[in-house]
């Protein structure tokens, strides 16, 4: 059985062993906002997705990640269409999302419907890595 539901508080153990991104404060803030989802699979919590408002009116998708062993079972994409029907729901009518370009996680979100739109490449040192693709997709 899968559900899929919004972040709790009691969900902060499981959701930092898949995240280490995300500051206490903006967790407590995604708790509070609803704008991070725990997907379970037979009761046990297997994945997250969390997002902000890009420009403070775009919903984007900042982390989607399922458990090692729950990957490749289409998982990912019942979180992301859920999380896309909420954004529809609430009167959203574009998303975002983005990944490295050395990442597969470009060819997943391009077979869900997202379009290439963009990206940048961060060569601060300390924080170099390899360009950001930003995705969107109309909903």
């Amino acid at each position: 059985m899968i559900e899929i539901r919004y972040l709790t508080y009691s969900d902060k153990a499981f959701w930092y062993r898949l995240d280490k991104h995300l500051p206490e404060t903006e967790f407590d803030n995604k708790v509070r906002t609803k704008r991070g989802y725990v997907l379970l699979v037979d009761d046990k919590p297997t994945g997250i997705l969390r997002y902000n408002l890009f420009w403070d009116n775009t919903p984007f998708c900042t982390m989607l990640f399922i458990d090692k062993k729950y990957q490749g079972k289409g998982y990912g994409k019942q979180l992301m269409e859920c999380w896309e029907n909420d954004m529809k729901t609430q009167g959203y009518g574009m998303l975002l999302t983005s990944t490295q370009v050395d990442e597969p996680a470009q060819h997943f979100y391009r077979k869900l419907g997202y379009k290439d739109c963009g990206g940048f490449v961060m060569d601060i040192p300390d924080h170099a890595q390899p360009m950001e693709l930003f995705l969107m997709k109309g909903i």
